[in-house]
């Protein structure tokens, strides 16, 4: 086995670009024109539509396919060579076929303590495939994912980007089965359903689907700092003061209530907001041999 392998065979996001140079389609490469066309329009320099660009490719091919890294530089007036770095860079845009849907396993360090790397291991183990890989029938990529940004829910598995929470090796392989056979699946949070990769890489492009309020938003467990907090009554900072700044002033506000209201629980230190403990001094130092260097000296101009 060497180093790019796994036990379920070669690491494919170690693989180049496919070439893929069959023209498209020619009603396909016309509203990929149009579509190209709306998002550079939106911003000041042309090529910083890039990325919306690439995932518009991947709405299309599935992945970033040669003609897709071609079509891109045509658009941008760009190098291939530029198009294929940016590409090859980000682990959203995929060098190979990718599945239907990408089932991602967060394996960061809650959600691993908590099951993550179990889970992985199972479907893995299940599906018959590893990292980066896809299943025979083209229905699933799964994918380490290094983190979901849902640490309050873990173990937390990502499906096309939308949230499992609280998953279970066996739920979760229930969860593929389930893709496979086509059934359409809710997620925890956000949208009523799962879409397609392809789907999902339209949005990603820029071109909403008018599904961004579906579902729930936040659930109890994010929420649970702002009810502590209503509980206590502990505010947020107001007005355009900065902390620690020369021109603040010293007059009690709703930060110095905040820090005494966290201090009072036990929870903070009971400061103000114009209280630094590395505030500096004008006292003089002394130095390892005894002798007091002032401020703003060094050791070569105190000899002096």
């Amino acid at each position: 086995m060497t180093a790019h392998d796994t036990d379920h065979g070669p690491l494919h996001h170690h693989t180049p670009l496919h070439a893929s140079d069959a023209p498209y389609a020619p009603e396909v490469l016309a509203q990929l024109e149009a579509d190209a066309a709306e998002l550079v329009s939106r911003y000041p320099q042309q090529r910083s539509a890039l990325l919306p660009l690439l995932h518009l490719v991947q709405s299309v091919d599935g992945y970033i396919t040669g003609r897709g890294v071609h079509f891109c530089a045509e658009q941008l007036d760009l190098t291939t060579a530029e198009v294929s770095g940016v590409a090859t860079f980000y682990t959203q845009y995929k060098r190979h076929p990718n599945g239907d849907y990408t089932v991602g396993v967060c394996t960061n360090t809650l959600c691993a303590i908590m099951g993550g790397d179990q889970i992985f291991d199972e479907v893995s183990e299940h599906l018959g495939i590893g990292h980066d890989e896809t299943t025979e029938d083209g229905s699933i990529t799964l994918e380490r994912v290094e983190c979901n940004a849902a640490c309050d829910y873990a173990p937390v598995v990502m499906v096309n980007w939308e949230f499992f929470d609280g998953q279970t090796p066996e739920s979760t392989k229930q969860l593929v089965d389930r893709l496979r056979t086509g059934e359409e699946v809710a997620p925890t949070r956000g949208a009523s359903r799962v879409c397609t990769f392809k789907q999902v890489a339209r949005v990603l492009a820029g071109f909403t689907d008018g599904r961004a309020d579906e579902g729930v938003g936040a659930g109890g467990p994010s929420l649970e700092g702002l009810r502590v907090a209503h509980e206590r009554g502990w505010v947020a900072p107001v007005g355009s003061e900065r902390p620690y700044s020369e021109d603040a002033g010293h007059q009690p506000d709703e930060a110095t209530e905040f820090d005494t209201a966290a201090a009072d629980e036990g929870t903070a230190p009971k400061k103000g907001r114009h209280d630094s403990v590395n505030a500096p001094t004008n006292e003089p130092d002394e130095t390892p041999g005894g002798e007091e260097v002032g401020p703003g000296t060094d050791d070569e101009g105190a000899g002096s």
